[in-house]
């Protein structure tokens, strides 16, 4: 993937970490980092673009005026300098995740060991781990579920056009605020060749260490008016199904980052993170309900939202910051 322009986005509110530091290094990716208003006033770092807010509100984005501040969302200017830049790639990942030595991902398109089509949703970290662990926004009926956990001789190599690649975190990798309550438990994941997800069989993934293609840069939109634990899972959630309509699959690579998390109330995270509890399944169907395989990806998307709307999923004012996205990614791409 090096030979794509490829661009490292994250956003902070913490002097240049370990991790900043270290993807700063990587020579065939641009970093960029966008700052909130609880940033270092005098943030700066080598080899990375800094965002401050000043500079976020002076890009000529539309969306910059109804983005909310001391959000995670504040990413999504860095996603859109990377657009204005030509980004052909844009990778999303954390001030607390170190990459390993050699950390990339691998191609968009290429043979690649492939699920199984219609299985709904799997946890795929237990293709790579026998440690009883599963990411967050599984649905919670599943979490000791054999029967959705991807088997070694269902795995076929296909080819296959990658839409986003997840790669794992070793460590403390994303799991629920469940997990971390009851076990907790460190890991750290088998050297397992990729694995993409066929059409129908899905599961949920964050902005950890993850790698969208230009065709679906709309699809990087992170919701600002839910929960802080649900925005990038909703995402991944809703991006799945779209991802089908063109043609394009979910991929899941070992681990190529360590995370050092940040300090986390767990109980916090587990308020933050009901509605990724209680939603997976309604959010599944009722984005399926909503697409039109004749609209572009853009139009699919927010289609996909009005239906969530009235499901009462998001708030109507999502709809409105969401507009504005789209109006400004479209004015990029």
């Amino acid at each position: 993937m090096s030979s794509l322009k490829s661009f490292i986005v994250i956003t902070s509110i913490f002097a240049p970490t370990k991790a900043v530091k270290k993807f700063a290094t990587l020579a065939d990716y641009q970093l960029v980092v966008a700052g909130d208003k609880k940033s270092p006033a005098h943030w700066s770092s080598d080899n990375v673009t800094y965002l401050s807010v000043q500079e976020q509100e002076t890009m000529g984005m539309q969306m910059s005026a109804k983005l909310p501040y001391n959000h995670y969302g504040r990413k999504m200017m860095g996603y859109l300098h990377a657009m204005q830049q030509g980004a052909q790639v844009i990778i999303d990942t954390d001030d607390d995740n170190i990459p390993y030595e050699g950390w990339e991902f691998p191609a968009m398109e290429g043979d690649f060991l492939t699920s199984k089509d219609s299985k709904g949703f799997v946890n795929i970290y237990k293709t790579f781990t026998k440690q009883h662990i599963w990411p967050r926004g599984l649905p919670l009926d599943l979490i000791n579920s054999k029967a959705h956990v991807l088997q070694e001789e269902e795995l076929q190599s296909e080819s296959i056009k990658i839409g986003v690649w997840q790669g794992l975190a070793d460590g403390d990798p994303d799991v629920d605020a469940i997990y971390r309550l009851v076990d907790n438990t460190e890991c750290f994941f088998d050297d397992h060749a990729p694995v993409v997800l066929a059409e129908g069989t899905l599961c949920p993934f964050n902005s950890q260490n993850t790698a969208f293609r230009q065709e679906l840069f709309p699809l990087l939109y992170l919701p600002a008016y839910v929960t802080f634990r649900f925005t990038d899972i909703l995402r991944g959630l809703v991006a799945q199904p779209i991802m089908w309509l063109y043609g394009y699959r979910l991929g899941f690579t070992k681990a190529t980052v360590i995370q050092e998390r940040n300090p986390h109330d767990y109980v916090k995270d587990f308020e933050s993170e009901i509605p990724c509890y209680l939603h997976p399944n309604r959010v599944i169907a009722t984005v399926q309900s909503a697409l039109d395989p004749n609209a572009s990806v853009g139009d699919n998307l927010y289609k996909a939202y009005v239906a969530l709307e009235k499901e009462g999923i998001v708030l109507p004012n999502e709809l409105e910051l969401l507009s504005l996205w789209l109006t400004d990614v479209k004015s990029l791409t």
